[in-house]
């Protein structure tokens, strides 16, 4: 599965990684800077663009799709934790929820796609939904269920334009991967 040829209109990624590959390790580096980076930038521009644009998931999902749910569940665990401890944000309060979502989004991309090689839209819509109800299921757990359900409506209704540009964007991006690679690929030969 690790390995990958590139002919004519063959898909490239998902590109499994395992724990034992460094370049597990480089990618995850690479992914958690940008997706720390990313929301702090949002978070300069307008305070309330993070939680309409989502972009701490954006590279969580990217990861996942990429490089398989190993990618995606690290960069969702490290992601909110250095985040964190560099800006102080997410809000304490809401850390833990930040980190569970965030984790099951990489990991649900991550097998979805690689795993049970369902399409790109498909596994990102599948992996948004139960990432939702994680983070539903934890703050119902922890907190008194109509309050629950009050803050997962308010998520979602402050939340759907991230979603849609989750569900445009990181395709696109994926293409396009796609297509530098085979270039690089085909230009290597």
């Amino acid at each position: 599965m690790n390995t990958v040829s590139i002919s004519a209109g063959e898909v490239t990624f998902p590109h499994i990684l395992e724990f034992s590959d460094l370049r597990l390790y480089v990618y995850v580096s690479l992914f958690v800077a940008l997706d720390v980076s990313v929301p702090w930038l949002c978070h300069i521009i307008h305070p309330l663009a993070g939680p309409t644009f989502l972009p701490l998931f954006f590279f969580v999902l990217l990861a996942g799709i990429l490089f398989g749910w190993r990618a995606g569940i690290l960069v969702g665990m490290l992601t909110p934790l250095m985040s964190y401890a560099l800006s102080g944000m997410p809000l304490p309060q809401a850390l833990l929820r930040i980190i569970t979502e965030a984790a099951v989004y990489g990991l649900a991309v991550g097998l979805l796609r690689g795993y049970f090689r369902f399409g790109m839209i498909a596994s990102l819509v599948g992996a948004i939904i139960v990432g939702r109800l994680a983070s539903f299921t934890l703050m119902a757990l922890t907190l008194n269920f109509s309050h629950s359900a009050n803050l997962a409506w308010q998520a979602a209704k402050t939340g759907w334009p991230g979603i849609v540009l989750q569900l445009l964007l990181l395709p696109l991006i994926v293409v396009l991967l796609e297509r530098l690679y085979s270039r690089h690929h085909h230009a290597e030969r």
